[in-house]
């Protein structure tokens, strides 16, 4: 390793080169990521609100201070990933997804076991929902999600390679939200005997358990098949403060850009996928629709993103066809929020046209972090692969929370009774109105945001990422050379 004038120099591993082991072990690994975020951001909510009889306030409120709670845990667990020493010929991250996946697994579960809902106390119910979640949430989630993120750029320092694990990652939650979004809702929806669609309790734990497995496996094929070839030493070896470290991440501007479109999409996309079964159960009338509405958005970009998005990346730049995408996806959506159709399948074409949309800039997304992280290399000469990753995971956590807090509020704004739907009872007219209506002009105007923020204040248009790339490439062979 070393030190030059720009800092600390990274050091290229011997090993074999990248390909498509590197790419398939990625795409698991977040696989088993959003076999318990997916199942958080699509059940937690409504499993909540219609088996335990919780206030849709009260899951809110709990969503943004769990939220907020993050920004500690994600910062601080960035900080450790960096500064923790690493031994010799070891791996920085990937230590972390070995050591953090059956815990992570076991907490998700824990959130989804329906015998809260014969708890007497309405205060046990919400202590048990807020303590289960911090320890999904705040804790693992957390200590297993910062080291998967920030693995990518050090897997490869070429940028197409990196667009391409961002393809696969995001092909990973794709296959994830399918198996989620599609089969579980066959599962976990009943009809009650007055003839209403419901989510059934001890079904939705069950499934809960089954993702659980299913994300322990899926993290020990990631730990198997990828490898870590940019290694650097930890920044407490590199002699660099945290105070230092951290005002020069926060003052990255491609980052703070990225964090603004971040924080607009998934307040934009994860709203959405938390009113859907809302809108499915109240508009539609049967939970069960939710399965082919997901399979419509979801398989035509599995299929042709892990195709497209690459080469629209190469040809055209991340943040210039992810801008035109999110265009598309907030005039569909705004489309559908005029016209307002009774029709289940007219509405599925206006939701599968938006959520494709999205997906091309979802299956790009994680390719702008590494170029985020060289930009800060190039302008600091310190590599915070880590740091960097985690202070965006807190601003997506912040869009989360955004979203799920939105969800509850606009639910409870609206007037939808919990109590009701516990009891599987139907809403008034008015509310199921309402739910179209927040399910379609939300996200269509969050969708424009987005686009927006990426045309004009996000800096990392394809000429300065190819520009970086090449500065770097110069450092490292000049230092070869050294």
């Amino acid at each position: 390793m070393t030190a030059t004038a720009q800092g600390i120099t990274p050091q290229i591993r011997a090993k074999r080169p990248f390909g498509l082991r590197d790419k398939l072990g990625y795409m698991f690994g977040d696989f088993g990521n959003d076999f318990t975020f997916i199942l958080q951001a699509m059940f937690f909510t409504l499993f909540y609100t219609n088996v335990a009889g919780v206030k849709p306030a009260h899951v809110a409120t709990l969503l943004l201070v769990a939220r907020i709670f993050d920004g500690f845990t994600d910062v601080g667990m960035g900080i450790i990933v960096d500064r923790l020493p690493v031994k010799d010929g070891g791996d920085r991250f990937k230590r972390w997804i070995k050591f953090i996946a059956i815990p992570v697994a076991i907490a998700s579960a824990l959130m989804y076991l329906s015998f809260i809902a014969s708890f007497d106390s309405y205060s046990l119910k919400v202590v048990w929902m807020c303590a289960t979640y911090f320890l999904w949430g705040s804790v693992f989630y957390t200590a297993i999600n910062i080291p998967y993120g920030s693995m990518a750029s050090v897997m490869s320092t070429d940028a197409n390679d990196r667009a391409q694990l961002s393809v696969y990652r995001s092909t990973g939650a794709t296959l994830a939200q399918l198996v989620i979004t599609s089969l579980l809702p066959l599962v976990v929806f009943t009809t009650n005997t007055a003839g209403i669609s419901v989510l059934n309790g001890p079904r939705m734990t069950t499934a809960a358990i089954v993702c659980s497995v299913l994300a322990v496996v899926c993290y020990a094929i990631c730990y198997k098949l990828c490898e870590e070839r940019v290694f650097t030493e930890s920044t407490s070896h590199a002699g660099v403060g945290v105070g230092k470290m951290l005002k020069d991440v926060f003052s990255n501007r491609a980052l703070g850009g990225l964090i603004l479109a971040a924080l607009l999409l998934l307040v934009s996309s994860l709203f959405l996928s938390g009113i859907l079964a809302y809108l499915m159960l109240n508009w539609f009338g049967n939970g069960k629709l939710q399965s082919p509405a997901s399979l419509a958005a979801l398989i035509p970009a599995a299929v042709i993103l892990i195709f497209l998005a690459p080469w629209l990346s190469k040809r055209f730049g991340k943040a210039e066809a992810g801008a035109f995408a999110m265009g598309v996806a907030g005039v569909v959506l705004l489309a559908a929020w005029l016209i307002k159709t009774e029709s289940f399948w007219l509405w599925v074409a206006f939701y599968a046209v938006a959520m494709f949309a999205i997906s091309t800039f979802n299956y790009l997304i994680w390719a702008f972090i590494t170029d985020v992280i060289d930009y800060q290399e190039v302008k600091t000469g310190i590599r915070n692969d880590a740091t960097v990753y985690s202070v965006y995971s807190w601003a997506r956590k912040l869009g989360q929370a955004a979203a799920g807090g939105l969800t509850g509020y606009a639910l409870a704004w609206v007037g939808f009774d919990s109590a009701a739907a516990s009891q599987g009872l139907a809403q008034t007219d008015a509310v199921k109105s309402a739910i179209y209506d927040l399910a379609t002009l939300v996200p269509g105007v969050g969708c424009l945001l987005v686009g927006l923020a990426l045309v004009f204040l996000y800096p990392l248009k394809k000429k300065v990422v190819d520009e970086n790339v090449e500065i770097l490439s110069a450092r490292r062979a000049a230092d070869v050379v050294n």
